[in-house]
């Protein structure tokens, strides 16, 4: 586990820490409250990745996928059975990162349980900087 603490607009470090620690097939859950800057993260992994494509948060399709290799959810208007139901959870078989905003608990368990290789990336508004507690589940 590794403490890293960045302003919003200078999330290099972080996404370095990354590109360097985590697998390049891996489910990375991306934990904090409301505007913490979950979906300010996943833009700056994207980009470090050299995804040029804008990234947005997928609140209504629930999935954005960016290239053959960089998957982003939202599932926090979806329960995690609702979520299976839709064939949602075959995409984790897909080869790349998936980034998964307000995934919880259970569903980590699960996929932990299953053999995917699990990241928990916690997010802590700290002032006018964020810390970012990244872990392997």
């Amino acid at each position: 586990m590794i403490e890293i603490i960045a302003p919003l607009d200078k999330l290099d470090k972080v996404t370095a820490y990354l590109n360097q620690t985590i697998p390049r097939n891996a489910i990375i859950f991306l934990v904090g409250d409301l505007a913490s800057g979950k979906t300010t993260l996943t833009k700056a992994i994207a980009k470090s990745k050299g995804i040029d494509s804008e990234v947005t948060s997928p609140t209504f399709s629930l999935q954005q996928c960016y290239g053959d290799d960089f998957f982003h959810y939202d599932l926090y208007r979806i329960e995690n059975q609702e979520f299976m139901e839709l064939g949602l959870f075959e995409e984790f078989d897909k080869d790349g990162w998936h980034i998964v905003e307000w995934g919880d608990n259970e569903l980590r368990e699960f996929l932990l349980n299953i053999g995917y290789s699990v990241y928990t990336v916690t997010i802590t508004p700290e002032n006018e900087q964020r810390k970012y507690k990244i872990e392997k589940s």
